[in-house]
C-alpha cells in the first residue's frame, strides 16, 4: 500500500488527500503544526466531534460556519448560549446541525470555564498526553485509528464531562494538532 502519491503540483502528499484544494491547504498548512491555547484546543475538539461520523472535509468546508456560529470558539460565550440558541442553530445550514453535538459543544465550553476556574488549562491537559516522539520507518508505517494514549485522553475528558470526545476522535485531534506527526514517508510534509 502506498502512503503518498503524487499531485498535479508535482508534490507528493499522503494519499488520505483528495485534490479538493481546501484539502491540500489544510494538509499543507495546519495537519499536524502545532496548535495550543485553551480556546484553539476548544475549537480543534469541537471541530473533531462534529466530525464524528462523517468527512474531514465536510467539516473543513463548514469551518468559517463554524466559528461564527460558535462565536469563535470564545468560551464564555459559547458556555451562555440558550435553548433558544440551541434551536437557531439546528437551522444554521452553515453548520452540521446535530442537535447532541451542538449541546456537547456547550457542555465543553462550561467545563473548559470551570476547569479554569480552578487554574487548569484544556490545552495543558491535552498536551500531557503526547505520546513519546516515534520515528516510523516506511515499511512499518501506518496511520492509526486509536492509541493508548488517545484512548486515555478519552476517559480523562469523559470524566470531565466532555461529550464527543472519542478515542478515535482524540487521536485524530492528537494529529492535527502535531502531538504525533503523521504525514506519510515520502510526503514533503513529513519531518
Amino acid at each position: 500500500m502506498s502512503f503518498v502519491r503524487q499531485f498535479e503540483d508535482g508534490l507528493a502528499r499522503c494519499s488520505w488527500l483528495n485534490n479538493d484544494p481546501v484539502y491540500i491547504e489544510y494538509h499543507d498548512q495546519e495537519w499536524g503544526v502545532e496548535v495550543r491555547g485553551d480556546r484553539e484546543i476548544f475549537e480543534r475538539i469541537t471541530l473533531e466531534g462534529f466530525q464524528a461520523g462523517l468527512s474531514w472535509i465536510s467539516i473543513l468546508k463548514r469551518r468559517e460556519g463554524f466559528r461564527a456560529a460558535f462565536h469563535n470558539f470564545e468560551l464564555e460565550a459559547v458556555a451562555a448560549l440558550t435553548s433558544n440558541d440551541v434551536e437557531r442553530l439546528m437551522l444554521d445550514i452553515g453548520i452540521i446541525r446535530n442537535r447532541a453535538k451542538i449541546l456537547s459543544t456547550i457542555q465543553n465550553a462550561n467545563v473548559i470555564l470551570e476547569m479554569q476556574a480552578h487554574g487548569e488549562s484544556i490545552s495543558d491537559l491535552v498536551w500531557s498526553f503526547q505520546p513519546p516522539a516515534v520515528e516510523r520507518q516506511e515499511g512499518g508505517f501506518s496511520w492509526l485509528a486509536i492509541t493508548p494514549e488517545s484512548t486515555a485522553l478519552s476517559k480523562e475528558l469523559r470524566l470531565r464531562g466532555f461529550g464527543f470526545v472519542g478515542p478515535t476522535t482524540m487521536y485524530a485531534m492528537m494529529q492535527a494538532i502535531g502531538m504525533v506527526k503523521d504525514h506519510a514517508p515520502g510526503c514533503h510534509k513529513r519531518y
